[in-house]
Protein backbone atom coordinates (compact mmCIF):
# COMPACT_ATOMS: atom_id res chain seq x y z
CA UNK A 1 0.00 0.00 0.00
CA UNK A 2 2.02 3.35 -1.18
CA UNK A 3 -0.06 5.02 1.69
CA UNK A 4 2.15 3.70 4.33
CA UNK A 5 5.30 4.52 2.83
CA UNK A 6 6.50 7.78 3.93
CA UNK A 7 9.94 8.54 2.19
CA UNK A 8 8.17 10.85 -0.87
CA UNK A 9 5.47 12.50 1.53
CA UNK A 10 7.30 13.70 4.86
CA UNK A 11 10.10 15.12 2.77
CA UNK A 12 7.39 17.15 0.60
CA UNK A 13 5.66 17.83 3.60
CA UNK A 14 8.96 18.98 5.84
CA UNK A 15 10.13 20.87 2.64
CA UNK A 16 6.83 22.46 2.90
CA UNK A 17 6.61 23.74 6.46
CA UNK A 18 10.36 25.06 6.17
CA UNK A 19 8.96 27.48 2.88
CA UNK A 20 6.45 28.61 5.27
CA UNK A 21 8.26 29.09 8.25
CA UNK A 22 11.24 30.60 6.94
CA UNK A 23 10.23 32.63 3.93
CA UNK A 24 5.98 33.06 4.31
CA UNK A 25 5.57 33.53 7.67
CA UNK A 26 7.70 36.61 8.28
CA UNK A 27 6.30 38.44 4.74
CA UNK A 28 2.48 37.98 5.83
CA UNK A 29 3.56 39.09 9.20
CA UNK A 30 4.84 42.02 8.50
CA UNK A 31 1.46 43.49 7.29
CA UNK A 32 -0.19 45.99 9.04
CA UNK A 33 -4.03 45.74 10.51
CA UNK A 34 -6.05 48.27 9.29
CA UNK A 35 -8.38 47.40 11.75
CA UNK A 36 -7.15 48.75 14.77
CA UNK A 37 -8.54 46.35 17.80
CA UNK A 38 -8.34 49.28 20.14
CA UNK A 39 -11.72 50.59 21.99
CA UNK A 40 -11.80 54.23 20.80
CA UNK A 41 -14.78 54.55 23.45
CA UNK A 42 -13.25 55.42 26.73
CA UNK A 43 -16.73 56.14 28.52
CA UNK A 44 -17.72 54.05 31.04
CA UNK A 45 -21.22 53.14 31.11
CA UNK A 46 -23.34 53.26 34.68
CA UNK A 47 -25.40 50.51 34.83
CA UNK A 48 -28.39 49.91 37.15
CA UNK A 49 -29.26 45.97 38.27
CA UNK A 50 -32.77 45.37 37.42
CA UNK A 51 -35.56 45.09 39.70
CA UNK A 52 -37.49 41.64 40.25
CA UNK A 53 -40.75 42.39 40.41
CA UNK A 54 -41.36 39.47 42.73
CA UNK A 55 -38.56 40.37 45.05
Amino acid sequence: MPQLNLDPWFLILSSTWLVYTAILQPKISSYLSMNDPTNKNNKTTNTNPWTWPWT
